[in-house]
């Protein structure tokens, strides 16, 4: 009977033990998992564009309706991230089901040089497959109202005496963003940087577009 109090004491500390132990394991987790918005969480709505794709033909907010999408920014000049970024976009279309109806958009930082027959080229050199990745330019305020003010794709040209090399032109966001099948914006992902795993950027965008493609 004497031994009951010890027992119990023993039981308890062991609960407290147990109950540290998933503490510590959840906050590891929380770290080594970042937490994505929701579902339903909308960061904004894209406005209504048009702009012109690599092969001259227009594209509109109407022509993504009903499509999850994807879009980045970058200039085909660019010898720093873009690249980089493009690679990835291609991995992406790459791991994407041949039956998915996904879209994929890319636009250009620099409508002046970019032309279509470039974006072309540069799609072409990157393996896009035009039914389902377009290459978008326009003039520099309709690119900005779909990058900066839709999609928050931040791009800023440099001026010519703070530029390191003839290709050192703008400074854009790195991010890929995620929009719905009703034109809202929906998630962003960083896809450069030391802290950044391609694979694991890739893996989160796929399981965020299996979501919005089960939504209505």
């Amino acid at each position: 009977m004497q031994d009951r109090p010890e027992r119990l004491s023993r039981t308890l500390w062991i609960g407290v033990g147990l109950l540290i132990v998933i503490l510590c394991a959840t906050y590891v987790l929380s770290r080594l998992e970042p937490q994505r918005p929701g579902p339903r969480a909308v960061l904004g709505v894209v406005a209504d564009f048009t702009l012109t794709n690599q092969f001259g033909a227009p594209v509109s907010l109407a022509d993504l309706r009903g499509f999850v999408w994807v879009a980045d920014i970058i200039f085909t000049r660019c010898a720093g991230p873009c690249p980089r970024m493009t690679q990835q976009m291609k991995a992406l279309q790459d791991a994407l089901p041949p039956d998915s109806r996904v879209r994929l958009i890319t636009l250009t930082t620099d409508p002046d040089f970019d032309t279509p027959p470039v974006l072309r080229a540069y799609a072409e050199r990157f393996g896009a497959d035009p039914k389902r990745w377009w290459f978008l330019t326009g003039n520099k305020q309709q690119i900005a109202a779909l990058a900066i003010d839709s999609l928050k794709l931040t791009t800023l040209e440099k001026k010519p005496e703070e530029r390191e090399s003839p290709a050192d032109l703008f400074i854009h966001a790195t991010t890929f963003v995620l929009v719905d099948k009703h034109g809202r914006l929906r998630d962003v992902f960083e896809t450069t940087g030391e802290d950044v795993d391609p694979t694991i950027v890739q893996a989160q965008i796929l399981a965020r577009i299996r979501q919005l493609e089960r939504e209505r």
